[in-house]
């Protein structure tokens, strides 16, 4: 935390290369609402349109062949909470919000070391990077507050806000780059070890996850409000651990599993999701029938099994079962082997 505020409001002007009329404007976007009733919140409002609306305009002058529906999701995009919360980080602005509010540092802290990681790793260099931590929501306030202090210290000039801020948002996602390297290199990499890739999607509240197989195994999973982005941040988590992390024996084996001693036998596996999920102080999983098929002597089911962790919501599909508690049992299985490799 930067204690000095003269200092704090300094290090955003340098950064922008732009000197503020009103620095109470600064001051009221770098501060959170458990720190004083005058938060960033009416700022931030304010800088969530602002933003849209200048990504809108850019979109479309740069863009004169492409659809409503493309420039809508190349919009959402770059200002997605993931996008936007991986500029707070990049920019280290997050020591410069007032605050009071440690359970508020610990998720932020533990996504900051995530997107490190990503950077380590060379997963950084695009806009969404991988998916181990949800980005936090009050990194892409940050910047939406920041962006709503320009615009209206400079009376609402929509060119100049752009003209200040847009560096920020480098690399902007194009329509060239929306559905880049990530999915052509799992395909790839699938593809020269005779392995099939299956994307599977769900849809829970307001959030997209999606779930990646790579020869019958779960080794990649993602959210994030937008579809497109969803899917990338999977992809990204299964490229990671199928180059370095515990799925490699997928590709040269087809074996996806490889846990089950230490998830335990099938019919104790809901017990011990359930247990897991109490004793991490997590909401209870939710389990779902997805499917029923066949006549009464010969049904089968296919559960879903919910958890929903600091980390982010994790889905998982059950195999086809003739009993309903085996079915919620292969989907807990699954689900625990995923929790052991996070």
């Amino acid at each position: 935390f930067v204690a000095d505020r003269e200092e704090a409001a300094a290090r955003v002007e340098r950064l922008l290369q732009y000197q503020f009329n009103k620095r109470s404007l600064l001051e009221e976007a770098l501060t959170h609402q458990s720190f004083a009733a005058a938060s960033y919140q009416r700022l931030e409002f304010v800088g969530d349109a602002a933003l849209g609306l200048a990504f809108s305009n850019f979109l479309y002058l740069t863009n004169p062949t492409v659809g409503p529906g493309v420039l809508s999701t190349l919009r959402a995009a770059n200002i997605s909470t993931e996008k936007l919360a991986r500029v707070a980080v990049r920019h280290d602005l997050y020591p410069l919000l007032r605050r009071n509010c440690p359970r508020l540092d610990l998720l932020v802290g533990q996504f900051i070391q995530s997107v490190k990681q990503e950077l380590e790793d060379d997963l950084g260099t695009t806009p969404y990077g991988g998916t181990v931590f949800k980005a936090p929501k009050v990194l892409a306030d940050i910047v939406e507050a920041i962006a709503a202090a320009v615009y209206v210290d400079c009376n609402f000039n929509l060119e100049k806000l752009w003209k200040v801020t847009r560096f920020l948002f480098e690399p902007i996602v194009t329509a060239e780059t929306i559905d880049e390297q990530p999915v052509s290199t799992l395909h790839e990499l699938c593809q020269k070890h005779g392995k099939d890739v299956k994307f599977k999607t769900w849809q829970k509240g307001g959030t997209v996850v999606v779930n990646v197989f790579v020869g019958g195994a779960l080794v990649g999973m993602g959210s994030s409000e937008q579809m497109v982005i969803a899917k990338l941040n999977a992809t990204r988590d299964a490229l990671s651990k199928l180059l370095g992390g515990g799925n490699q024996q997928v590709l040269t084996t087809g074996v996806g599993h490889g846990l089950g001693v230490e998830v335990g036998e099938l019919r104790e596996c809901k017990q011990k999701l359930i247990e897991q999920c109490s004793r991490k102080h997590w909401p209870k999983p939710i389990f779902k029938l997805e499917k029923e098929e066949g006549l009464a002597h010969d049904r089968t089911f296919v559960y879903s099994v919910q958890v929903e962790t600091q980390g982010g919501i994790w889905v998982t599909l059950s195999d086809k079962m003739s009993r309903v508690k085996d079915a919620e049992n292969s989907g807990a299985q699954k689900m625990l082997e995923h929790l052991l490799k996070l």
